[in-house]
């Protein structure tokens, strides 16, 4: 090669480098645009702005002393521009199922967007524990920098783990951060499923590396937020026919908190073995292992919602260059087989001494009648098959012990109205001198041999059997989704319907159902009343209201109770009615004989004599 052609080829290669260097200059690359300008700093408080999409996460700096509860960082805290990855990252879903799970996890955040119960079944499907909001997906356990209001993270993470012949059911998805000060670290969220659990395990990595680095966004680490509801799908939160209850279990003992629908329910360094959000049938509950924790509920309202249901869980700052937190959460029916299992060992974890079957315990003093109740309803069913039959068996087993307390209650009624008049007497007699009429009553009931509260006694005993068999069928489970009758009483936990008004409700009322049982409720109740009126209450304008009044109001006020409600109340007002007419031709042929054999008992009867005219 001449000297010419070398000369031309060294010119060339350096006109053509003086040409890119000048467009670099003027003519900028767009990746390199985007990432020239300096992030700004972050105003008093503000949150951490998101990656962009395929953009790794930005964090907020470590606080000096910022606000106690860190938005994403806190007071003072600035977010640093993260490291662009090799590869843009979109959204992934994994998918996986268990036996009695389905459940779809995101890339976005690494969160759980399904969690559907294959085993109970709702309207539109299977059981959904994480709730939609006004059709839009929802995502459960997310990650926020901070304290319990920071804004969870909705950054693009990368799949790291899944799902493989030697562990079926693990997921884990990683997303690389930076903090104010430079230093990066990995945010690894794992899922742990087994094949017969609703509990799963959830482990929280943080990786700095060798270095040494505090993981402090406004002295908290991060917080995990399940919410914003919790399913399954509802119409109203009225508190007795779906609820939202907030527990806590510290010391062995089941606290449930009081969460306003106004503020924030934090509780700091909680000692809370777990924590949960019940509903009526279905409950979240979550068992940290932590050292310390702090415990959040939150019912406020939120965009599409009345009010939310949100468990969050606050990790105190961290200073080591890497920590892993584990965490179970239940998501699953409220029952106390199921949750008894993470007593005992007997679990896919291995977990023993939970106690999470206290949150479907019965509180107060009625628990054991009611799970004695309960025992027996489950015994009928075993043997008949069909739980509205074995409401009806029950209500007749409960009729027949209470029969010696009912007809101990009626003679008592008979008995007071034999004394009746001389009470009266008594009353006008003494009517200026209470304590004297008070004694005189007292030598009156001695005399005769009665006992006023003996009439009394019967019914108090009975009330508590009233409220426990209300509880039982209002809330056991078992009882969902229970068939009756086909195509009339489907499901026992629910009201039945035999016509719905197409767009079309009841004005004032809301009602867009038909329902039959509630009119048969009124009518067992109404000749109930008329069986059981006594002569002397008949013109009465108290029994009067009692007996035409009230039936009408129970009417609205049971319309839409579940089915199995009903079913006891009027089985029970019929049996009370059929117990009442025995009683009443019992008591008749007692009250035939009396006068009888009374004069065999007194000697004879003297005829006063009569006084002569003047």
């Amino acid at each position: 090669m001449d000297k010419k052609t070398i000369l031309a080829i060294g010119l060339s290669a350096a006109v053509i480098v003086v040409f890119y260097l000048v467009q670099g200059l003027i003519f900028p690359r767009q990746d390199q645009a985007a990432a020239a300008p300096p992030q700004p700093a972050a105003q008093e408080g503000a949150l951490p702005e998101a990656a962009a999409p395929g953009a790794a996460p930005v964090a907020a700096a470590p606080s000096d002393g910022g606000a106690e509860d860190g938005a994403g960082g806190g007071a003072g805290a600035l977010p640093a521009a993260a490291a662009v990855p090799d590869a843009p990252l979109v959204e992934e879903r994994v998918a996986l199922e268990t036996p009695l799970v389905s459940a779809v996890l995101s890339s976005r955040g690494g969160d759980i967007v399904s969690f559907r119960l294959k085993e109970h079944t709702e309207e539109s499907g299977f059981v959904e524990m994480v709730l939609p909001v006004n059709g839009r997906e929802s995502h459960a356990f997310t990650l926020g920098f901070g304290g319990p209001e920071s804004a969870p993270a909705e950054n693009l993470f990368r799949v790291s783990t899944r799902p493989s012949a030697e562990h079926p059911y693990d997921i884990a998805f990683t997303g690389t951060f930076t903090l104010a000060n430079g230093q990066a670290f990995d945010l690894t969220k794992k899922y742990e499923f087994k094949p017969d659990e609703y509990l799963f395990k959830l482990t929280v990595s943080l990786n700095a590396g060798n270095t040494s680095q505090a993981f402090d966004f406004g002295g908290a680490a991060y917080t995990i937020g399940y919410g914003p509801q919790m399913g399954p799908a509802f119409q109203k939160l009225d508190q007795r026919y779906e609820y939202r209850r907030y527990n806590t279990y510290i010391n062995g003992k089941l606290k449930t908190e009081k969460v306003s629908d106004r503020e924030l329910f934090t509780t700091k360094n909680s000692g809370a073995k777990w924590a949960a959000i019940a509903g009526k049938y279905f409950t979240v509950a979550a068992i940290p292992m932590l050292a310390q924790y702090d415990l959040s509920f939150d019912a406020r309202p939120t965009a599409g919602l009345a009010a939310s249901s949100r468990l969050l869980l606050t990790r105190p700052a961290v200073n080591a260059s890497r920590q892993d937190d584990s965490y179970y959460f239940y998501l699953g029916p409220k029952t106390q087989d199921t949750m008894n299992r993470y007593n005992n060992g007997k679990n896919g974890f291995g977990l023993t001494d939970q106690d999470l079957a206290k949150i479907a315990n019965s509180g107060g003093f009625l628990a054991p009648l009611e799970w004695l109740l309960k025992i027996l309803l489950q015994a009928f069913h075993f043997v008949v098959r069909n739980y509205g039959v074995a409401i009806i068996l029950l209500t007749i087993l409960v009729k027949v012990l209470m029969f010696p307390l009912t007809r101990k209650q009626s003679e008592s009624t008979l008995k007071m109205q034999a004394l009746a008049p001389k009470i009266k007497e008594l009353q006008t007699k003494y009517k200026d001198n209470p304590q004297k009429m008070n004694a005189e009553m007292a030598a009156f009931y001695k005399k005769e041999g009665y006992n006023p509260l003996s009439g009394c006694l019967p019914m108090l005993i009975q009330i508590p059997i009233f409220f426990a068999m209300y509880n039982l069928f209002n809330n056991h489970f078992d009882l969902r989704g229970a068939l009756f009758i086909p195509h009339w009483i489907p499901d026992l936990s629910r009201p039945e319907t035999i016509y719905h008004f197409e767009n079309f409700s009841v004005p004032l009322l809301g009602w867009t159902d038909l329902r039959l049982l509630p009119f048969i409720y009124v009518g067992s109740q109404l000749i109930y009343g008329r069986v059981t009126q006594t002569p002397d209450q008949k013109g009465g304008t108290q029994m009067k209201l009692m007996m035409y009044v009230l039936p009408i109001v129970f009417f609205f006020i049971l319309y839409d109770v579940p089915s199995g409600l009903l079913i006891y109340w009027i089985m029970s007002n019929v049996l009370t009615l059929v117990q009442q007419m025995i009683i009443n031709k019992y008591m008749a042929k007692r009250k035939a004989a009396e006068p009888a054999a009374e004069p065999s008992g007194r000697g004879p009867v003297i005829a006063p004599r009569k006084k002569k005219r003047r």
